[in-house]
């Protein structure tokens, strides 16, 4: 560690402080799949049923943070979990200000979930793994890149030419198969907004 780095963590409003302004527990919703399994649309809906809801979201999404924060990333095996170290980092300074993130990323290996798991906390961490099955995945392909990969332009491509391990015990699994949507993010907020519910009981 930098001896001359010195944070001012100490200084400023603390997480509890926000979460009582903002009347929600902030945490990471973090969801984890295939490229084209459907996770930034589950994540989009998720956030619009939480707004109507009152509560006060902000996605991050692999495309988003690759084209910004990230974008001197490539994708080797160092690189990929560097941006997901940088993603939990982020994530975890908004969830200190009492934010509910919404985090969707292929994150493709239990060693980058852990890291983001580690990072975050364990209790805030809340994994969405969206099975969507490898060939519905390639059949959707709403960007053109499993026809790339099968055609060798692009490598380490999560699901062809790189693995993508399946969640020991995510928090929710979905079945993005399934043609009614409302129905699964209806499911989804069973699970979710006991997690991030505002609980006066809790304040220090």
């Amino acid at each position: 560690m930098n001896n001359n780095i010195y944070t001012t963590f100490d200084k400023i409003k603390d997480r509890n402080a926000k979460e009582i302004y903002l009347k929600q527990q902030g945490k990471v919703i973090w969801f984890t799949g295939l490229s084209g399994s459907g996770k930034t649309t589950l994540a989009s809906q998720l956030e619009k049923r939480l707004f109507e809801l009152n509560y006060f979201c902000q996605i991050l999404d692999g495309d988003n943070v690759r084209s910004g924060i990230n974008k001197n990333l490539k994708f080797t095996e160092e690189d990929r979990l560097e941006n997901i170290r940088r993603i939990a980092e982020v994530s975890k300074l908004f969830m200190n200000c009492g934010i509910i993130l919404i985090c969707a990323f292929i994150s493709p290996t239990n060693e980058m979930r852990e890291l983001a798991r580690e990072i975050i906390g364990e209790d805030d961490f809340l994994e969405v793994f969206v099975n969507t099955p490898l060939e519905v995945c390639e059949q959707r392909d709403p960007k053109g890149l499993y026809k790339k990969a099968r055609a060798g332009e692009i490598k380490n491509f999560t699901g062809i030419s790189s693995p993508f391990e399946i969640p020991n015990n995510p928090f929710i699994e979905v079945d993005n198969t399934r043609p009614d949507m409302d129905e699964t993010i209806r499911e989804m907020l069973k699970k979710i907004i006991p997690e991030i519910k505002f609980d006066p009981s809790n304040i220090l």
